[in-house]
């Protein structure tokens, strides 16, 4: 019984197991990155990000069709073009970097619906808006695997000036000449895993393996090196967890790995040891007492 739900539908079946290796690649070099996003207030840009690379991946699809190389560096292109021309608009008007970026990311999420709208099929539509994690073949698992790669030795590099411009990014500035690249080789990761991502998951999926764990973790630890860990086994076991459910009950891969993060943040939510809604209680109750 346990073979079967559990472990069977891995050792029965080839997708199965791609599936589960291109869902690990994105969970550990995804999930790193959700946390210093949520530790430097920048949730939102990530899923603003991810809707920014539709167009460059519409447009290598309609160069070279469902393209692995067209469509990634084109959803690269796109990715860092709308994340400099936002941080531009930022330094040389009065408006404010999330608005600029909100409104770049809406113009780049209606431009590549409507490309592939008119130049593709519906099919074509869902495989990039909700990804095909079941249809990941050598040379997907290939780049998944090595964005996952680049993104730790990175981080790993750049991991004490990351979590000091998390902390204060004035003093940063003012101390190393480090600031201005860590930024930069932190937002090109971003764009990176979530491209990456995307062939997996879809882009409206991508950003949710990298900010669900991130925010679930920080309900149950304040360090951040345990806080990656926590977050990085959650995304693991939301991904393991989703495609059982997917394969059992014929449900929508990438949706029922989100939903089962999501499961993850709720839980977390209530019944975490930081700053969840029982601890909130328990705190008001001892004051009051």
């Amino acid at each position: 019984m346990i073979w079967e739900l559990f472990f069977q539908p891995f050792a029965d079946f080839g997708f199965m197991r791609r599936a589960l290796l291109g869902c690990i690649a994105v969970s550990v070099g995804a999930t790193p990155l959700g946390v210093f996003l949520m530790l430097r207030r920048m949730s939102l840009t990530g899923d603003a990000m991810a809707h920014a690379i539709l167009p460059g991946a519409a447009l290598g699809y309609l160069v070279a069709g469902l393209s692995l190389g067209a469509m990634t560096v084109g959803g690269l292109i796109a990715g860092m073009a709308v994340a400099l021309a936002s941080g531009y608009v930022t330094r040389m008007t009065a408006l404010r970097e999330d608005a600029s970026l909100a409104a770049f990311y809406l113009i780049s999420l209606a431009l590549g619906v409507l490309i592939i709208s008119t130049r593709g099929s519906n099919v074509d539509l869902m495989h990039v808006l909700f990804g095909s994690v079941l249809a990941l073949d050598n040379a997907a698992l290939t780049l998944l695997c090595a964005i996952a790669s680049l993104s730790l030795i990175m981080l790993a590099l750049f991991f004490r000036p990351l979590v000091l411009e998390c902390a204060d990014a004035q003093f940063l500035r003012s101390v190393s000449r480090l600031s201005a690249l860590t930024h930069f080789i932190f937002l090109t990761l971003v764009v990176m895993n979530l491209v990456g991502g995307f062939h997996a998951l879809g882009t409206l999926m991508a950003v949710g393996i990298m900010i669900l764990p991130a925010a679930a973790a920080r309900f149950w630890t304040g360090r951040i090196g345990t806080l990656i860990l926590f977050a990085a086994t959650i995304a693991l076991l939301s991904s393991y967890s989703g495609l059982l459910l997917s394969y059992h009950y014929s449900l929508p891969t990438g949706p029922a790995i989100i939903l089962v993060a999501g499961g993850f943040y709720i839980v977390s939510l209530v019944l975490g040891r930081q700053g969840s809604i029982v601890q909130q209680a328990r705190s008001v109750r001892i004051a009051e007492i």
